[in-house]
């Protein structure tokens, strides 16, 4: 099967118990006679302080660049994979994470800390930028506070096992999406990497050709109508966290004839009023945002995959679905059967034979 559209892959994986997701990008590094760059890695997390409704967290993740220095991958924390860890295992030499309950000083750190440094000396240039010194507490934890003596980050060891998870992001791949998936995937099944248990996969889809009005109108509509059985197609992990829903107020602006005759810039505005959200099933606030970097929709429903051939079917299917709606006439109403919608589609016909298979033997097994 192949792609034709631009697309970053985000697929969630498990190392098994003595590697990390280091030993994979140093693995892929190798095969690509490249080189493995340390970097800090933002996440954020439910906290059960009162008055701070999550906390900002930068973990190890490894970039790796071929031997021209261009970005292939990096390999990253996730930390909704839980389920698989050992929380009672003691903390990995050399392994830390930063917390700050507001990621603009997190983002201080990113910019004037090095990822690379001794592992109690890390936050001393953020201790310089509010004229203290770093304390270092016998836990093995690092504190910085202000002039104030309020706490401004903390560096501590990472907890047990959260070198496992491994989030394999791709830079975007615009041809031979298959082949380049491989080479990840494969050195990750020698490694002996497993599918996490709220494992997924994320599909970011370049999201150019999806700014205008009439193509996000066709998208609501196509998934208000067939997003449930397009899921139960894939078979999204019910384990999996962080999706959900558009906001109700969605489809009621994209219905409207006032939304529908908006150009781009309108259009986004509007919707951005409406609370897009990233944590739901076909994340379209990246298309809000402005980071040209990631300009793109999400799709997020994928269950974690360790074998291209089925990756590829779903990228393929959601690429044709997102074609539909690229190429929607104004006032084309979505198609009315999931038969009709793989039909008209644009996609590969590998796959869309493939899926109608899929979808004919589920019908004939309901008669």
């Amino acid at each position: 099967m192949t792609l034709d559209w631009k697309t970053g892959f985000e697929i969630e994986l498990m190392a098994p118990p003595g590697l990390s997701r280091r030993d994979l990008a140093q693995a892929v590094a190798t095969r690509v006679g490249g080189t493995v760059e340390r970097f800090f890695h933002p996440q954020s997390e439910p906290s059960a302080v009162e008055g701070r409704p999550v906390f900002e967290n930068l973990t190890p993740g490894f970039r790796v660049r071929d031997g021209e220095g261009a970005w292939i991958a990096s390999f990253v924390d996730d930390l909704t994979l839980q389920r698989d860890l050992d929380r009672e295992r003691v903390p990995l030499a050399g392994w830390r994470r930063i917390v700050a309950d507001d990621g603009r000083l997190l983002r201080l750190v990113e910019r004037h800390c090095d990822p690379d440094a001794e592992s109690d000396r890390t936050l001393e240039p953020l201790a310089t930028l509010f004229g203290t010194e770093a304390q270092r507490h016998e836990a093995g934890m690092v504190r910085v506070v202000d002039a104030n003596g309020r706490s401004v980050a903390i560096d501590a060891p990472l907890p047990g096992e959260r070198e496992r998870p491994c989030e394999i992001v791709t830079a975007p791949i615009e041809t031979d999406h298959a082949a380049v998936l491989e080479r990840l995937l494969g050195e990750a099944r020698a490694l002996g990497f497993t599918v996490p248990i709220e494992g997924a996969t994320h599909v970011h889809f370049d999201g150019e050709a999806l700014c205008s009005a009439r193509a996000i109108t066709g998208l609501v509509e196509v998934w208000t109508q067939h997003g449930a059985a397009l899921k139960r197609l894939v078979g999204v992990n019910p384990r999996c966290v962080r999706l959900g829903d558009w906001p109700a107020g969605l489809a009621e602006l994209t219905g409207s004839e006032a939304f529908q005759a908006m150009a781009w810039a309108e259009a986004k505005a509007a919707l951005g009023a409406v609370g897009l959200s990233k944590y739901c099933d076909l994340n379209l606030a990246n298309l809000l945002t402005g980071r040209p970097e990631k300009h793109t929709i999400e799709l997020r429903v994928l269950p974690a995959l360790q074998e291209v051939e089925p990756l590829m079917a779903a990228a393929a299917l959601f690429e044709g679905v997102l074609g539909w709606c690229r190429d929607r006439e104004p006032g084309e109403a979505a198609p009315h059967s999931l038969v009709d919608l793989l039909i008209q589609s644009p996609m590969d016909e590998t796959a869309r034979t493939h899926w109608l298979q899929v979808v004919r033997r589920e019908n004939a097994a309901i008669a």
